[in-house]
């Protein structure tokens, strides 16, 4: 069954055009006095901490239902038992979701169409662990559904799409968090503290490693499987033959459903870099070389590297090979973090020069109540955590949707150079690639109807 078509307006490519702004609207949103994502609280109205929509008490365990449940998916619904109650799960692939329902129980509903999910009234939050191409449109229609949402990184699938989901969000009081859990793993979480702090000077450069991209094809077209609605997975995507890779974990290697690993492992790392830089790039260029084409094989680039400049003058270098990791470089310092150490002269002076933490809520490093943890599993426990805290103080939390819509930007950006093999320039205000048509027509793209990203009337 097709999602509603009716829900909203097109997407407008051209509805944030501010040029003049003095200020970004990241800034905005997070410095603005008594606002909840960009919803302004009047003095005298109650805080959603106090009460959920269906009238429970916010001290009440919170009803989850989680759309898309392949490993990605049922790991974070996992881990969000720790703070809530699994009732319902949703995805296209019958095996995948029966088994997921033996593996949460025998009391959750199961659904193939997530609209279906998203009807009960008895739901507050809702996972998103589906593929890149659906989560723009998941998460508004959750939103309009009155759902708290986790979604899975990166937030889009273009740079419109953030445009969306950021309009969608602006008028309610609904959580979103986006699983770039890097943000809530200690390790990461320090170096970005290490850096805004001073501790290497001043950061001049920043090098991103992210590793290669997978290569594969031609494969056989076969018949649809009886046990999965293909049409329903395609989403807004071209209508394709049934091939196998295209679904569950490789379909990060089509460009159709996602960016390779500029969008899979730099929503990781170039939104931990770009947290650290706390500015927005300006200059974009790229090269790439790309596989044979042919709609039977993985299409995303075999070889690339990415360059930017930012406003604030740092410049970031993206690779594909190397030590997987974040090497900043300051004027007294450099320091490395990866998901299995940090190193460098600030760490090994944090013993005799401790890094003190009480004003780090004025830089948004909001998840500090939670215990200190590193590692995958470990720092997705905190980002949960993280969420239901924000879901019961009304407060913002660690990956909201505008720092996830512009780390993402960042990652589509540097595929969208590649792709013209020319330097673009960036404006971060307008949100807009300058004097470069065929680069500005890439920040959206063409959607299937009846499954496009809706934005307005939420």
């Amino acid at each position: 069954m097709k999602p509603s078509a009716n829900s909203g307006a097109l997407i407008n490519s051209n509805a944030v055009t501010n040029s003049d702004a003095v200020t970004s609207r990241r800034r905005f949103m997070k410095r603005a006095t008594g606002t909840v994502l960009g919803t302004v609280l009047l003095p005298g109205l109650p805080l959603r901490a106090t009460q959920t929509d269906n009238g429970r008490s916010a001290n009440q365990r919170l009803s989850i239902g989680a759309i898309g449940l392949r490993y990605q998916g049922t790991v974070i619904t996992d881990k969000a038992r720790e703070y809530g109650d699994v009732v319902a799960l949703c995805d296209v692939d019958q095996h995948v979701r029966e088994q997921a329902r033996a593996s949460f129980g025998s009391t959750p509903r199961i659904f193939e169409d997530y609209q279906q999910l998203l009807q009960l009234a008895d739901l507050d939050v809702v996972l998103i662990g589906t593929p890149d191409h659906w989560h723009a449109r998941m998460t508004i229609d959750a939103l309009k559904a009155g759902k708290h949402v986790y979604c899975e990184k990166p937030l889009t699938l273009s740079i419109d799409e953030g445009k969306a989901v950021r309009e969608a969000a602006a008028t309610v009081r609904q959580i979103v968090q986006v699983g770039s859990w890097q943000r809530s793993d200690s390790r990461f979480r320090l170096a970005v503290e290490l850096i805004r702090s001073g501790r290497i000077g001043k950061l001049t450069h920043v090098e991103v490693v992210l590793g290669k991209n997978e290569q594969g094809g031609p494969f056989p077209e076969m018949p649809v499987p009886r046990h999965f609605n293909w049409n329903l997975w395609q989403g807004q995507t071209p209508e394709m033959p049934y091939i196998a890779e295209r679904s569950h974990y490789t379909f990060r290697w089509w460009y159709e459903y996602s960016g390779g690993q500029m969008t899979d492992w730099g929503a990781h790392h170039l939104d931990i870099a770009q947290w650290a830089i706390n500015s927005d790039p300006v200059e974009i260029s790229g090269t790439a070389s790309y596989p044979e084409f042919g709609s039977d094989r993985f299409n995303v680039a075999v070889d690339f590297q990415a360059r930017y400049r930012y406003a604030n003058g740092v410049e970031m270098t993206v690779l594909d090979n190397g030590r997987n990791g974040i090497l900043f470089t300051g004027t007294e310092g450099r320091l490395f973090v990866n998901r299995g150490t940090i190193s460098g002269t600030p760490i090994d002076e944090l013993a005799n020069n401790p890094l003190p933490r009480e004003s780090w809520s004025a830089y948004d490093f909001d998840n500090l109540t939670r215990p200190e943890r590193a590692g995958k599993l470990d720092a997705i426990l905190n980002h949960m955590g993280n969420f239901f805290d924000c879901i019961r103080e009304s407060r913002t939390p660690v990956s909201d949707i505008e720092s996830q819509h512009r780390s993402a930007t960042t990652c589509h950006l540097g595929n969208i150079a590649m792709r013209v093999g020319r330097p673009i320039r960036w404006d971060p205000t307008a949100e807009t690639i300058i004097d470069d048509a065929d680069a500005a027509r890439m920040i959206s793209r063409q959607q299937r109807p009846g499954f496009e990203v809706r934005s307005t009337e939420v």
